[in-house]
């Protein structure tokens, strides 16, 4: 294994801790901002936590992304402990500064940094950091590592549905007239990411929270190409019993080659809300 090419990303990976270690991936921090307190993803505040207070709290969060000093900070760091090159994955650029930011950053040091936007939240970004890690220990050079990161991109599928529309609304992601007529029918939100764009597009929607997510295993098994080894994620909004389930559901039926399952943090959670699933994957060695 070589560590002369250091993989960082943001915080919205979602990544199993487990794999963050294994893989030696440094993961960057966003920021909750609770009214006037502050809190570093999954360092001063755990996904779990943030979904409990989320649910009680009457004042809505908002989330900050890593600054231009702090990954500058982190690439000198990397080049300190030895690494030649560093290669950064973050979230959609077109959800968050964090590309912007890196990008920025990778002016202001002498090490060499590749950003690379993932066009994607949650495992959409941690399945490309993975396969670009997984690589990395291959002893496969960066461009070897870029070209199958874009591979990964290309082949992912991701779907997420939500428990209300009110989470959406908070966080200004529809507009009053969509959110009233949604809450008066108590529909249920089917979205997925485009990986083209980065960006959130509606897929369907139900009345019950079993139907929306039956509609989900459907679209997702639909879109992802069955024929080769499928590498999924279940990821939830703090409730664990219902992803084993979802994905032990999954595993019977179509026998992943690797299953994943994490809580969702909090800067997605901030618009999918507590009770949220999602599917993550891709087809490929």
């Amino acid at each position: 294994m070589s560590d002369t090419i250091a993989i960082l990303t943001d915080s919205t990976c979602d990544i199993p801790p487990e794999l963050i270690d294994q893989y030696r991936i440094r993961v960057l921090p966003h920021t909750i901002i609770w009214g006037n307190e502050q809190f570093r993803d999954r360092v001063d505040m755990q996904p779990a936590d943030f979904y409990e207070r989320l649910a009680r709290d009457p004042v809505y969060p908002s989330t900050a992304h890593v600054s231009v000093a702090e990954f500058a900070a982190a690439y000198r760091q990397a080049a300190e402990e030895g690494a030649r090159e560093v290669l950064v994955l973050t979230v959609s650029s077109a959800m968050s500064g964090a590309f912007n930011a890196a990008t920025q950053a990778a002016g202001l040091v002498d090490v060499p940094v590749h950003v690379v936007d993932s066009k994607g939240p949650t495992m959409s970004l941690g399945w490309q950091v993975l396969a670009a890690a997984r690589q990395r220990d291959l002893g496969r050079t960066i461009q070897q590592i870029l070209e199958k990161v874009d591979e990964v991109r290309r082949s992912l599928v991701q779907l997420v549905c939500m428990d209300s529309l009110e989470y959406l609304y908070k966080g200004g992601r529809i507009g009053n007239a969509t959110h009233w007529l949604g809450s008066l029918l108590n529909i249920k939100p089917l979205v997925k990411i485009n990986h083209e764009t980065g960006l959130v597009e509606s897929v369907g929607s139900a009345r019950t929270h079993r139907k929306v997510v039956d509609l989900m295993v459907e679209k997702f098994f639909s879109m992802i190409d069955l024929t080769r080894p499928l590498h999924i994620a279940v990821l939830h909004g703090n409730v664990l019993e219902e992803a084993e389930e979802l994905a032990g559901r999954i595993l019977r039926q179509y026998s992943p080659v690797e299953l994943l399952i994490n809580i969702t943090g909090p800067v997605l959670g901030v618009n999918t809300g507590p009770r949220a699933l999602a599917l993550c994957g891709y087809a490929g060695e």
